[in-house]
């Protein structure tokens, strides 16, 4: 009996045991999950049947904070050039209102470079050797005369000097202004004047030839004006071009073989224009 009692006690304290385990590991939370460190996990997004995968924000998205608004630029079309300021913060002047250099005058002297006792290697001191060249042009004829050309590439800047003695390329003989050159000669005489323009720089009407085949005609006398006579010795001579619309008729009214005054009622429908400068000693 007593024997039966004792394994009663033994086995009720094993099931209460047993018991007191059980409802303790039914009590025990459940353990969290580890997160990696410096990052705090959001709740978990559903994703929507109605969206396509590709239009499925990810979190990081929907926290990201939304940009401020960007101020509209000022001033428009009212900006300057003026006023332009460069990447290194200086202002640009505006191009209109810097002051212009004036264009470099090209003027011929009857001294100097180009007096009677010059030659080819004072061009080539006064323009550097670069800038003058000694070679054939073309003559009234037709022909071709060895000169010394100073710009010869440059269409505006371009003379030629003639010499005397072309094996030594020294003193003058004649100084040629043509083409589209700008050089200006003595007594302010350039490529271009009106008939009006030279008697008001001569002072005075002057005779000229009429017009050759080839539509031009040359000075023949300054008429005692002042272009006459120019310091330094040299003479100046001119050929005079008519425009090529020119009428035949008007051409025809002025011939070759005609000498006339500038004042022509002939010569003033013409109005030809300077298309040549000679200086000789």
């Amino acid at each position: 009996m007593h024997r039966f009692r004792l394994e009663a006690a033994l086995l009720l304290g094993l099931a209460l045991a047993a018991a007191d385990a059980s409802s303790a590991q039914q009590l025990q939370p459940p353990a969290m999950p580890t997160q990696p460190r410096g990052k705090i996990a959001g709740p978990a997004l559903q994703p929507d049947p109605n969206l396509d995968a590709d239009d499925q924000l990810a979190p990081s998205q929907i926290r990201q904070p939304i940009p401020a608004a960007v101020a509209t630029p000022t001033g428009g079309e009212k900006r300057t050039r003026a006023t332009a300021r460069t990447t290194a913060g200086t202002v640009e002047p505006d191009a209109s209102a810097r002051p212009r250099r004036a264009a470099k005058r090209y003027v011929i002297a009857c001294s100097g470079v180009f007096a009677r006792d010059s030659s080819h290697a004072k061009l080539v001191m006064a323009f550097r050797s670069r800038n003058v060249a000694f070679t054939q042009v073309d003559t009234a004829s037709g022909g071709k005369a060895m000169a010394s050309v100073l710009f010869a590439k440059d269409p505006k800047r371009r003379l030629e000097v003639w010499w005397s003695q072309p094996a030594s390329r020294t003193e003058t003989h004649l100084i040629v202004i043509n083409g589209q050159s700008e050089w200006i000669a003595p007594g302010e005489l350039r490529l271009g004047l009106t008939l009006a323009d030279l008697e008001r720089l001569n002072g005075k009407p002057f005779k000229l030839s009429g017009f050759d085949k080839n539509h031009v005609a040359a000075l023949s006398d300054w008429n005692g004006g002042r272009l006459a006579a120019l310091a330094g010795g040299c003479k100046v001579g001119l050929s005079l071009r008519a425009v090529p619309t020119t009428p035949a008729a008007a051409l025809n009214a002025a011939p070759a073989d005609r000498a006339f005054g500038s004042a022509d009622e002939a010569m003033r429908t013409v109005d030809p224009t300077v298309s040549e400068i000679l200086l000789a000693y």
